[in-house]
């Protein structure tokens, strides 16, 4: 027996020509918010086909499935999640984050996230959960790595860096810059994939370059050209922060992210354990309180080293 939704019902007359995270936002009883997570994790359907555009306007009559409920996990501090402290303030921290570690609680990773060690470390931030300044099972969090991808990420503290913080993000004046290997020779020394990145419609947890996407877009350079194993070891910069961008704008110009096998193809040669040749290395934004610059460096771990080593022989 196939297993029944969480919530399927006919839209009524009352809800007709609404937007559609409005729309969920009203029969789940829940935020706005709550229902943009719900829309991002592409469990809402409309007549059978999933939806992510918040603006969507659904009509009377038609069918508004929803595959799974909310779950707000309750959050405790746990000590033993270990991470880098590169850069804190009263307003922030700067933590490099290891590859394989979840940055917040999520489907299948209830416990063990970055948010339950910065919890236990800096037991502040749990003023920001449910908050405008933080999402109940995020709080300080204002953007986020893959879990397969190590390198930088600032945290906020206080609600004023996680208002800053998030202001800055939103305008686009945080610079995020990466190291990454891509499989083989990229021809140009440098360029801009800019290109909408949306939800796929038939694999939900998967993104995809789409004309009905968010707007994205990604500066590379061509650090290196290595001949001898078809790979180029890349920086990226981004001006925009989608899910997976990086990894869907290289795939989508045919050099998928070494050891991403979501976008790439998979391979039966490990090169790396348990993560992507992906590593956020330089973090720069402006002081919450004083406005001026702030700039992190952080080196390349040591399973990148190797694998950079390796492809130069």
């Amino acid at each position: 027996m196939a297993e029944q939704p969480f919530l399927d019902l006919e839209i009524p007359g009352a809800l007709d020509e609404i937007r559609i995270d409005r729309a969920v936002a009203t029969v789940l009883d829940c935020s706005r918010s709550q229902a943009e997570t719900l829309l991002d994790a592409g469990v809402v359907l409309i007549d059978g086909k999933v939806v992510t555009r918040q603006a969507l306007r659904v009509r009377a009559g038609s069918r508004l499935t929803i595959t799974e409920g909310l779950i707000v996990p309750q959050l405790e501090p746990e000590a033993d999640v270990l991470f880098e402290v590169m850069a804190e303030d009263k307003h922030f921290v700067v933590i490099n984050k290891p590859a394989g570690l979840v940055v917040h609680p999520g489907a299948g990773h209830s416990s063990g996230t970055l948010v339950s060690g910065l919890l236990w470390r800096y037991p502040e931030i749990a003023q920001l959960a449910g908050s405008a300044a933080g999402e109940s099972d995020r709080p300080g969090i204002v953007h986020r790595l893959d879990r397969g991808t190590s390198g930088l990420l600032v945290v906020a503290r206080t609600p004023l860096g996680a208002r800053s913080l998030s202001a800055q993000i939103a305008e686009r004046s945080v610079e995020r810059r990466y190291w990454g290997m891509v499989e083989g020779l990229v021809s140009d020394n440098r360029g801009v994939v800019d290109a909408p990145i949306g939800r796929s419609t038939r694999f939900p947890t998967r993104m995809v370059v789409t004309r009905a996407g968010k707007v994205a877009r990604t500066h590379y350079e061509v650090d290196h050209r290595r001949e001898e194993s078809a790979r180029s070891i890349m920086s990226f910069s981004l001006e925009t922060g989608r899910t997976h961008q990086i990894r869907v704008h290289m795939a989508a110009i045919g050099h998928p992210i070494v050891n991403d096998d979501r976008y790439g193809t998979a391979s039966t040669e490990v090169l790396v354990e348990n993560r992507y040749a992906l590593h956020a290395i330089q973090l720069a934004f402006d002081h919450p309180e004083s406005g001026e610059r702030v700039l992190v460096r952080a080196s390349l771990p040591d399973d990148l080293t190797a694998l950079e080593e390796a492809a130069a022989s």
